[in-house]
C-alpha cells in the first residue's frame, strides 16, 4: 500500500451509508455473565471485613473493662478474647477466599474478554486491521485486557472495605458517643471533599492526554526500531529521531501537567487520612469532651482505635485510584474495538458459479469526503492475468484489496461468478480468492503450518510440493528443523524468502482467483520467473489480478489497466498500449529509462 493510501487508511474508513451504526457495548453487558461471581466475591469480603473489626472491638472492650471502676469480670474478659480470636480467624478465611475467588474471576473475565476480542477481530474487515497502527489490536487483546486486573481482582474488596468497615465502625461509635463520632469523621469528610477535584473536566482531559501521549510514544518507538536498519543505511538519523523526540517531549509535557494538577490534591488527601492527623483530631475532640464532662475517659479508647479504621480503607482506595482510572480507560479502548462494525455476512449465502470477476462502477473512500477509487469498471476473465499499473497513490492497492473483501465498496458492486461479493459467505469467498501482498505476515508457528494455513489438513507431501513450486524448498531444508522450524524462534528468513512462503501458501490453497500486490518485490529475477510459472495452473483457468511494477510482469499480462487518481485512464494489451503512445507508453518508457540508468556503469 502506498504511503498516501496508508495514511488515509489510518484516518479510518467509513461504513457505507446504509450500514447500521456500530453499538459500543456497555461495561455491564461485558460483565453480565460474571455477576454471580462478583456477588460471591463481595459477600465473602463483607463477612471478612466485618469479622476483621472483631479484634479491634475486643481490644476496645478489654480496655473499657480494665479501666472501669470495680472488680474485673473474668468471664466477660474471656468471652471478649474468644470473640476477637474467632473474628480474626473468620477474617483470614473469608478474605483469603474472597481474594482467591476474585483472582480466579479475574482470570475468567480476561479469558472471556480475549476470546470475545479475538472472535470480533475475526469478523471485522481485514482492511480495518491493516490500517491500524502497529500493535494496536494486539495491545487491546494483551495490555488493555491485563490492565482490567485491578478492577476485577481488587476493586470489589477495596470498595467493600471502604464502605462496610466505616459503616459498622460508625454504628458502634455512635452507641458510645455521637459527638466524638462526628468529630472523628472530620478527616474522612476532608478527604472525600477532595475527590471531586480529581474528576473535574480538566483533570479528566489531562488523564486522556496522558494516555494518548503514552500511546504515541509507544507507537513511535516501535516504528523507529522497525526502521532502524534503514536509518543506519541512509544516514537519516536526525530525521528519524525527530518523531520519537517529539513524542517524548509531548509525553513529558503532558505528564508534568497531569502531575502538577494532581499532586496538590493527592497530598491533601494523604494528609487528611494520615494516622497522625486522625489521632490529633480525635485527641483534641476527646479531650474537649472529657473536660466538659460529656465523655468518660475510658470511652476515648474506641475512637483512638476505630478512628484509624475509618480512614484506612478510604486511603487504600485512594492509592488504587490511578490503577482504577487506567483500568477504566483500558475498558474504554476494549469497548471501542468491540464497537467496530463487523464485515456484514449474508443471511442466505449464495455460491458463485465460476470465477469471472466483474467490477461495476466501483467507488471507495477511506473518508467520506475523499474518494480513492472513482467509477471503476473492470472484467477479469478466467485464465487471464490483469496487471494494475500507475503512479504512487493512484489507488492500486486499494483496488486489489476490494477483491478479497478487505473493504466493501461505498458504491457499485464487485461480482464473482455472477454473485455480489457481499452475498457470498466468507468461507466460500476465501475458498475462491487468495492473496499475497508485499507486506508479508507469517505466524509464530512452524514453516509447514504457515504454508498450510488455508489448508490445515494438507499432508506434508502437498506442503513440500507447494514449497518447491514457490522455489523455497531448498531454503527451508537449511533451517534448523526444516519444515518444523518455528518462525521467529530460529528461522532467520529474508524478505524474499518470507514472500515465497506466502506464495507457497497461496499455491497450496489453489484458489481459482489470485490477488498479488507486488508479491515478488524482494525476489531475484530467476525466482520471480519461477514463481510466475508456478502461479499459472495447468489448465490455464486461474484468474490473476496483480499490481505490477516490473516490466517483466507487465509484458506477461493479458491486460494492463492504467490507474491515475483513482480512475482507469487506459486499458488493453501491453503491445497495443505501447503502440498507442499514451499514458502507459510514457510509464513504460520511464521505467526502461530508470532501469537503464541503474545498470549503466559509472
Amino acid at each position: 500500500m502506498s504511503t498516501v493510501e496508508l495514511a488515509e487508511a489510518r484516518e479510518r474508513s467509513v461504513p457505507p451509508p446504509d450500514a447500521e451504526p456500530a453499538r459500543r457495548p456497555s461495561m455491564a453487558e461485558l460483565l453480565r455473565p460474571h455477576l454471580w461471581s462478583f456477588a460471591a466475591v463481595m459477600l465473602l469480603q463483607v463477612v471478612g471485613a466485618v469479622a476483621g473489626l472483631a479484634p479491634l472491638l475486643a481490644v476496645v472492650e478489654l480496655g473499657r473493662t480494665v479501666l472501669a471502676p470495680g472488680p474485673i469480670d473474668s468471664d466477660h474478659v474471656r468471652l471478649v478474647v474468644i470473640a476477637g480470636a474467632v473474628g480474626l480467624l473468620v477474617r483470614l478465611l473469608f478474605t483469603a477466599a474472597s481474594s482467591g475467588l476474585g483472582h480466579l474471576l479475574d482470570a475468567r473475565v480476561q479469558l472471556a474478554f480475549r476470546r470475545r476480542l479475538a472472535a470480533h477481530l475475526g469478523r471485522v474487515p481485514i482492511g480495518w486491521l491493516s490500517g491500524r497502527r502497529s500493535g494496536e489490536p494486539a495491545k487491546a487483546v494483551g495490555e488493555d485486557v491485563s490492565a482490567v486486573h485491578p478492577f476485577i481482582a481488587h476493586a470489589p474488596g477495596e470498595l467493600v472495605s471502604a464502605f462496610v468497615v466505616p459503616l459498622v465502625s460508625l454504628v458502634y461509635l455512635f452507641t458510645v458517643n455521637w459527638r466524638l463520632t462526628l468529630i472523628t469523621l472530620i478527616p474522612v469528610v476532608l478527604a472525600v471533599a477532595l475527590v471531586p477535584l480529581m474528576m473535574t473536566p480538566t483533570r479528566l482531559r489531562e488523564q486522556r492526554e496522558f494516555d494518548a501521549a503514552m500511546g504515541r510514544i509507544a507507537g513511535s518507538a516501535v516504528e523507529f526500531v522497525q526502521g532502524i536498519a534503514v536509518v543506519k543505511a541512509f544516514g537519516g538519523g536526525e530525521r528519524a529521531h525527530l518523531r520519537f523526540r517529539t513524542a517524548v517531549d509531548d509525553f513529558v509535557a503532558t505528564f508534568y501537567r497531569w502531575v502538577r494538577g494532581m499532586s496538590g490534591i493527592a497530598a491533601g488527601m494523604q494528609l487528611a487520612l494520615s494516622p497522625p492527623f486522625v489521632l490529633l483530631v480525635v485527641l483534641i475532640g476527646g479531650t474537649t469532651l472529657i473536660t466538659a464532662g460529656d465523655l468518660a475517659p475510658a470511652d476515648l479508647l474506641p475512637f483512638l482505635l476505630l478512628g484509624l479504621g475509618l480512614t484506612a480503607p478510604v486511603a487504600a482506595l485512594g492509592h488504587g485510584f490511578d490503577d482504577m482510572q487506567a483500568a477504566r480507560r483500558a475498558v474504554g479502548r476494549i469497548r471501542d474495538v468491540l464497537a467496530v462494525q463487523p464485515l456484514p455476512e449474508p443471511a442466505h449465502p449464495v455460491a458463485p458459479e465460476g470465477h469471472r470477476v466483474e467490477l461495476r462502477d466501483v467507488r471507495f473512500g477511506y473518508r467520506a469526503d475523499h474518494e480513492v477509487l472513482r467509477g471503476i469498471d473492470l472484467v477479469l476473465e478466467p485464465g487471464t492475468v490483469t496487471a494494475i499499473v500507475g503512479p504512487s497513490g493512484s489507488g492500486k492497492s486499494t483496488l486489489v484489496q476490494l477483491l478479497p473483501r478487505f473493504f466493501d465498496p461505498t458504491h457499485g458492486s464487485i461480482t464473482l461468478g455472477g454473485v455480489d461479493l457481499r452475498e457470498i459467505g466468507l468461507r466460500d469467498l476465501y475458498r475462491s480468492v487468495s492473496f499475497v501482498f508485499q507486506d508479508v505476515r507469517l505466524l509464530r508457528a512452524s514453516v509447514a503450518d504457515n504454508i498450510a494455513l488455508a489448508v490445515p489438513h494438507a499432508d506434508r507431501d502437498a506442503v513440500i510440493r507447494a514449497a518447491r513450486r514457490a522455489n523455497v524448498h531448498d531454503r527451508i531444508l537449511e533451517l534448523p528443523q526444516g519444515y518444523d522450524t518455528v518462525i521467529g524462534d530460529r528461522a532467520g528468513l529474508s524478505g524474499g524468502e518470507a514472500q515465497r512462503i506466502s506464495i507457497a501458501r497461496a499455491l497450496l490453497a489453489d484458489t481459482p482467483v489470485l490477488v498479488l500486490d507486488e508479491a515478488t518485490a524482494f525476489a531475484d529475477p530467476q525466482t520471480e520467473r519461477a514463481v510466475r510459472r508456478a502461479l499459472a495452473t495447468p489448465a490455464g483457468d486461474r484468474t490473476i489480478l496483480v499490481i505490477a511494477h516490473r516490466l517483466e510482469t507487465i509484458a506477461d499480462a493479458d491486460t494492463v489497466v492504467m490507474l491515475d487518481d483513482g480512475a482507469i485512464v487506459e486499458r488493453g494489451r501491453p503491445a497495443d498500449l505501447l503502440a498507442r503512445g499514451g499514458r502507459f507508453a510514457a510509464f513504460w518508457n520511464a521505467q526502461r529509462t530508470a532501469i537503464a540508468e541503474e545498470v549503466e556503469p559509472r
